[in-house]
C-alpha cells in the first residue's frame, strides 16, 4: 500500500511493470481479535436451557392471549426474566389502546402515569473493579509522614495570621480539614478572638475575601462590615476595577458572598457585583484563569460537591499551596486513597442492587446506582463513615424506587394499597397488595430488618427513626398522587408543607446517623423533633429546586405532576416567570438559613450539621440548571468519571 501510494512503478522479474493503482481504504483491523475463539459449548447445557424456556413460554403466551399482562409480572420465579418485556407491551398498551378485550368482557385496562426514563449510562461497569487491599494499606501509611507535616504547619506560632488562614483555608479547599479538626478549630478561635476591625483597614480584597470565608466557613461570625472599605463613600457602589491582575480577588469576593445571612445586604450587593464584573471580563482572560471563573459561575465552591470541589483545587489553584510541598503530598496521597476506597463502595452498592434485582421487580424505575452512590458520597466523604454510605445509599435506591412507583407507574389504587401497607409494616399487609406491587413492599422490609440487624448494638432507635421517616415519605407521595388523580392544585402554602416531606430530606438526614456514634444519634434524633430551622431550608432548597428544574418535564407527561410552580402560579395568580423567580427567591433566602444555622453557638454539632449543608449542596448541583439525576449524561456523568474512573496524577 506504502508502494502504491509513493512509487507505483516497481522492478517484478527484472521487468519494468506498472503496478495499478487500487482504491485503498485505510480500515480498522477488528476490535475483537480471536476473542470468540476460546468460547467453550457445552450442548447438554443448551439442550436443558431449550427445555426450560417452554413451561414459562407457555405460562406467557397464555395471559398474552387474554391480554392479562399485569398480572404476569412476578407471579413465579421462572418468569422474572421476561418481566422487562412484559413491562413494554403493558407499556404499549397503555399509550395505545387502554380499552381492551378480557375473558369476552370489555375491562378498562388501568391507566398507569408512565415516564419514559432513560436507561443507565454506566450499565454493569463498576461491578468489574478489582481492588488491591495491599494499596490501600500502602496509601494509608503514605498519608502520615505528611500529615504531620502539616500539622506542624498549621501549629506555627511563628506564621503570620494571615498566612495561617490562608494555609487553614487551602486545607479546607482539599477536604483535609477533618484530619485536624482540633488543631484548625484552636487556631482559628485564637486568632478570631485577637480580630480587631482596623485591621482591615490596610489588606487587600484578596486577603478580606480569604479570612472572611475561612471565619464563616468554621462558624465565625466575622462582620461584612469588612467589606465597606471597598464601596466608593459618594455613590456607594463597590469600585469597578477590574484587571486580570486582581481577578483573583474577585473571584473571592464573591465566594465570600455566597456564605451570607439574611440581612446582610452588602454581601447581597457583592453576590451581584463580582458575579457582573466575572460575567463580564470571562471571555478575555487567560484559559485556566477563565476555567476558574466559568466553573465558579455555575457552581461556587461553597455550593459544589466538595470531593469534586477539592480535586478541581488542586488541580487549579497550585499556586495558592504549591509553597507547602507537604500539604501538596497529603492531598495527593490522600485522594488516591479514597479514590481506591470509594471505588470498592461504589461496587458492592452496583453489586447489591444487581442482586436485588431491581431491574426486574421495578422496571421501570431509574436504574442510577452510580448517580445515587455519588449522593452519598456528597453528605460525608471520610473514610471513617464508609458503612453509613453503604446503608444511606442504599436508603437512597429505595427513595428512588418509591418516588417512581408513586410517580410513574401505580394506580391510584395500587398505591392506596401500598400506602396502608407501608404504613402498617407487618406480614398482615402483603396480603391486600396486588402481584405486581408486592415486591417492592418485601424488599423494603427485608432491608430494614438487616438494618436492625447491623445496628442490633443500642442503636435501633435510629432505623426506628428512619422507619418512621420512610413511612412520612410515603404519606406525602400519595398525597401527591392524589392531586394528580383528582387533578386538584392545592394552595402553594399546603403543597409546601407536604413537599417538606417529599424532599426526601428528612429521610437522609436521619439515614446519615447510620455512620454516626450512638451518642450523636441521640442527640441528632431528639434535635430533628424540634424541626430545626435548618433542616425545613433544607427540605425547602430540596422540594422547590427539584420542581424549578423539572415542571416543564412534568407538564409534558399524560398525567401531569403538580409542583410548587403551579401551585404558587394558582395560588397568587402570576404568569410562570413570576412563580419560578419567586421560588428562586425563596431558594436564596433558605441558603442563608443554611448558613446562619452553622455559625457558633450552634444547635448541635457540625458533625450532624455537615450532611445537612452537603445535601443542600448536592442539590444545587443537581437541580440548578436542569434534572442532571434524571438525566445524567453531562455534569454527574464527569463527576463519576473524575471521582472512580479517571487516575489521579502522582
Amino acid at each position: 500500500m506504502a508502494a502504491n501510494e509513493s512509487n507505483p512503478t516497481l522492478k517484478m522479474n527484472n521487468e519494468t511493470t506498472t503496478c495499478p493503482v487500487r482504491p485503498f481504504a485505510k480500515f480498522l483491523p477488528s476490535i475483537w481479535g480471536d476473542r470468540f475463539l476460546s468460547f467453550s459449548f457445552d450442548k447438554s447445557e443448551l439442550k436443558a436451557l431449550g427445555k426450560a424456556i417452554e413451561e414459562p413460554k407457555e405460562d406467557v403466551r397464555r395471559s398474552l392471549n387474554s391480554h392479562n399482562i399485569a398480572l404476569m409480572i412476578h407471579t413465579s420465579k421462572t418468569q422474572a426474566s421476561l418481566q422487562q418485556f412484559i413491562y413494554k407491551k403493558l407499556m404499549a398498551a397503555n399509550e395505545s389502546n387502554p380499552t381492551l378485550k378480557m375473558n369476552n368482557e370489555t375491562t378498562t385496562c388501568p391507566v398507569r402515569p408512565f415516564a419514559k426514563f432513560l436507561p443507565s449510562i454506566w450499565g454493569d461497569r463498576f461491578l468489574s473493579f478489582s481492588f488491591d487491599k495491599s494499596e490501600l494499606k500502602a496509601l494509608g501509611k503514605a498519608i502520615e509522614e505528611p500529615k504531620e507535616d502539616v500539622r506542624r504547619l498549621i501549629l506555627n506560632t511563628a506564621m503570620d495570621p494571615n498566612e495561617k488562614l490562608k494555609l487553614i483555608y487551602s486545607v479546607y479547599r482539599l477536604g483535609l480539614t477533618y484530619l485536624f479538626a482540633e488543631e484548625i478549630d484552636d487556631q482559628v478561635d485564637k486568632i478570631f478572638k485577637e480580630v480587631n476591625m482596623d485591621d482591615y483597614a490596610e489588606p487587600d480584597l484578596y486577603t478580606v475575601s480569604t479570612n472572611f470565608q475561612v471565619f464563616r466557613l468554621h462558624g465565625y461570625k466575622l462582620s461584612c462590615d469588612v467589606f465597606n472599605k471597598f464601596k466608593d463613600y459618594r455613590s456607594g457602589q463597590f469600585m469597578a476595577n477590574v484587571t486580570t491582575d486582581n481577578m483573583r480577588a474577585i473571584l473571592s469576593f464573591y465566594e465570600s458572598a455566597q456564605l451570607r445571612i439574611r440581612g446582610e445586604y452588602i454581601l447581597d450587593e457583592a453576590s451581584e457585583f463580582s458575579e457582573s464584573q466575572l460575567k463580564g471580563v470571562v471571555d478575555t482572560l487567560e484559559e485556566k484563569l477563565a476555567r476558574k471563573v466559568k466553573h465558579a459561575l455555575i457552581s461556587p465552591f461553597h455550593r459544589g460537591l466538595q470531593m469534586v470541589e477539592a480535586r478541581l483545587y488542586f488541580s487549579n489553584y497550585e499556586e495558592e499551596f504549591s509553597m507547602y510541598n507537604s500539604l501538596q503530598n497529603l492531598a495527593n496521597a490522600h485522594f488516591r486513597y479514597l479514590q481506591l476506597l470509594q471505588k470498592e463502595e461504589l461496587h458492592n452498592m452496583t453489586k447489591w442492587g444487581k442482586d436485588m434485582e431491581f431491574h426486574i421487580i421495578t422496571p421501570y424505575s431509574r436504574d442510577r446506582k452510580p448517580e445515587l452512590y455519588l449522593w452519598t458520597l456528597a453528605m460525608y466523604m471520610e473514610p471513617h463513615y464508609s458503612q453509613g454510605r453503604m446503608v444511606t445509599s442504599k436508603i437512597a435506591q429505595f427513595v428512588t424506587v418509591l418516588d417512581d412507583t408513586y410517580d410513574a407507574y401505580a394506580t391510584i389504587e395500587e398505591l392506596r394499597l401500598l400506602t396502608n401497607a407501608i404504613n402498617r409494616w407487618d406480614n398482615s399487609a402483603m396480603e391486600q397488595l396486588p402481584d405486581n406491587i408486592l415486591p417492592i413492599y418485601e424488599v423494603f422490609r427485608k432491608e430494614f430488618t438487616e438494618f436492625e440487624r447491623l445496628f442490633i448494638e443500642g442503636s435501633t432507635n435510629r432505623v426506628d427513626a428512619l422507619k418512621k421517616a420512610f413511612q412520612e415519605l410515603a404519606r406525602g407521595y400519595h398525597q401527591e398522587a392524589e392531586w394528580r388523580h383528582s387533578g386538584h392544585i392545592p394552595s402553594f402554602q399546603e403543597y409546601l408543607k407536604n413537599g417538606l416531606s417529599t424532599s426526601t430530606y428528612k429521610v437522609f438526614s436521619i439515614s446519615s446517623l447510620m455512620g454516626m456514634e450512638e451518642n450523636v444519634s441521640k442527640e441528632a434524633l431528639s434535635w430533628y423533633e424540634t424541626h430545626p430551622k435548618i433542616l425545613e431550608a433544607l427540605q425547602i432548597i430540596g422540594r422547590l429546586h427539584n420542581d424549578v428544574s423539572t415542571f416543564e418535564f412534568e407538564n409534558e407527561r399524560a398525567q401531569q405532576q403538580v409542583t410548587s410552580v403551579d401551585a404558587y402560579m394558582k395560588t397568587f395568580g402570576v404568569p410562570t416567570n413570576v412563580a419560578v423567580d419567586e421560588l428562586k427567591e425563596m431558594i436564596e433566602n433558605a441558603w442563608k438559613d443554611i448558613n446562619e444555622g452553622c455559625l457558633k453557638p450552634t444547635e448541635v454539632s457540625m458533625e450532624l450539621l455537615s450532611p445537612i449543608v452537603n445535601l443542600a449542596r448536592m442539590t444545587d448541583v443537581v437541580y440548578k440548571f436542569t434534572d442532571n439525576f434524571t438525566f445524567p449524561e453531562k455534569t454527574i456523568k464527569e463527576y463519576i468519571t473524575m471521582l472512580f474512573i479517571s487516575s489521579i496524577p502522582m
